[in-house]
């Protein structure tokens, strides 16, 4: 008894002296950061940064082989723990998306330095993401762990579907705001390229978690898109939304054709066009231009769609080719046969095309080909009220352009392109590019906000006050 007494004794004063070393030890500082921030770096984290992705694959990736994606995607928290946070017991529990890693649900309010230690290689040094993001990036990151995650399972259901409390009409409220950008539609920005289109609508309904995610958090990269938990959202607003959002369309195909007949392999994310020159441009000598240009539909056919009939019927564009103004009443079937070539073999887009890509082409012929000498007159004027016109341009472009058109340049440092220099040059140019957008890139479509020729004439008439270098 006397011995155990003893033992008792020492147990109880380790016990104490145990309890005094943790409490002189220095606790660790308070972490202070932006937690929506950390939700964008999530997503991805170098377009948050401005940064390039680094190189290769993330040094855990070879653990795994049921997920075949390289390069940047396996840099993206996203990737390895899901939209949903569950990792391989969520969403991406299956599908090629599954990795096998765990999720990071169980970070919810942990303490944020133990957080901090595991991005920085704590538990792993292959985990260690301290050489490619700086301190703050990494705080923002665990903040937004330990505070940030939430269940989706409130949302969304199993199918893709909200929750039943869903209600559509008051998500049509919530979005009113989500419209300034992507149209009362959803479709004025095309997040990927027109070979598989995706708007709002396609986001909603095919991976309504990775939607959740990006109303709460935003786009990373993307300054101006609100982050729902800045605005303190609830989740019945959450629930509404993707309500209101699953029922909007998925598509746009007058816009998506008006890309192609741009630029169809830009449109289509292709890197390059077809080498060497288009079969037919061996039939006209006027137009001495080579490679690429010569596969444009506007190259042969013109800014505004009547050929050697209209602005293309002089000077270096010249060459000869009939517009196809006078094609919009044709039938889908007959539109189909001159573009894979069942008319005229040399005319022959389907090797390049898929069926999708053509039948976009013929509805933008079909429906989107309309006359632009009610806007535009021969001396490149434009018959527009330029005050209107700056109005839009502040709602919407100003974000991107800038206050005089030249936050991005179309062209080079010896040759610069801003919008005053395409409004004034080529105002048929400016009007079919404000009205479906800009072939590969997220600039929103004019005719998907809702606008008008005559709102988007109005648009270049103020551009035509900006400066052209």
């Amino acid at each position: 008894m006397h011995k155990r007494k003893i033992f008792s004794i020492v147990l109880f004063t380790l016990g104490v002296l145990a309890l005094i070393v943790a409490a002189c030890a220095p606790k660790q500082p308070a972490l202070t950061g932006n937690s929506a921030r950390g939700g964008q770096l999530y997503d991805q984290w170098w377009a948050v940064l401005g940064t390039d992705a680094p190189v290769g694959d993330q040094p855990l990736w070879a653990t795994q082989t049921t997920n075949t994606r390289s390069g940047s995607d396996t840099w993206r928290c996203k990737e390895c723990h899901g939209w949903d946070y569950k990792g391989a017991d969520g969403v991406y529990g299956s599908g090629s998306h599954l990795t096998g890693f765990i999720g990071v649900m169980k970070m919810d309010g942990k303490d944020p330095n133990e957080i901090l230690g595991i991005l920085k290689g704590s538990s792993n040094p292959d985990h260690d993401f301290s050489a490619v993001m700086d301190e703050q990036a990494l705080t923002d990151l665990a903040l937004f762990l330990n505070q940030g995650l939430i269940d989706d399972a409130a949302i969304v259901k199993d199918d893709k579907s909200p929750q039943a409390s869903g209600n559509a009409e008051a998500g049509k409220t919530i979005f009113a705001l989500c419209a300034t950008c992507h149209g009362p539609n959803g479709t004025a920005i095309n997040f990927d390229n027109d070979s598989a289109p995706e708007y709002q609508g396609t986001i909603a309904v095919d991976n309504p978690w990775e939607f959740v995610h990006k109303a709460r958090f935003g786009q990373p990269g993307i300054g101006i898109m609100p982050a729902g938990v800045s605005m303190s959202r609830q989740t019945q607003e959450y629930i509404d939304l993707l309500a209101y959002v699953q029922t909007l369309p998925t598509d746009s195909p007058l816009t998506e054709g008006g890309r192609l007949y741009d630029k169809w392999w830009a449109a289509m994310g292709m890197e390059e066009p077809p080498a060497g020159n288009h079969p037919l441009w061996a039939t006209q000598t006027t137009n001495t231009r080579t490679g690429g240009d010569t596969w444009r539909c506007k190259e042969c056919h013109g800014w505004d769609y009547k050929g050697k009939d209209g602005v293309y019927g002089s000077g270096s564009h010249l060459t000869g080719f009939p517009g196809v103004m006078d094609s919009a009443g044709m039938s889908a079937a007959e539109l189909t046969a001159w573009l894979n070539g069942g008319k005229n073999p040399d005319h022959d887009f389907s090797a390049y095309m898929e069926e999708a890509q053509i039948n976009m082409l013929v509805t933008f012929i079909q429906k989107g080909l309309v006359d632009r000498d009610p806007y535009i007159n021969a001396d490149k004027s434009v018959k527009g009220d330029a005050e209107h016109g700056e109005t839009l341009y502040i709602a919407v472009c100003i974000r991107c352009h800038g206050t005089e058109g030249k936050d991005i340049n179309f062209g080079d440092e010896t040759e610069p392109e801003f919008l005053g220099t395409v409004a004034n040059d080529n105002p048929w140019e400016a009007l079919h590019k404000g009205s479906v957008g800009q072939p590969g890139k997220t600039m929103p479509a004019g005719l998907n906000f809702g606008w008008s020729l005559q709102d988007i004439a109005d648009v270049i008439a103020y551009l035509q006050t900006f400066p052209v270098k």
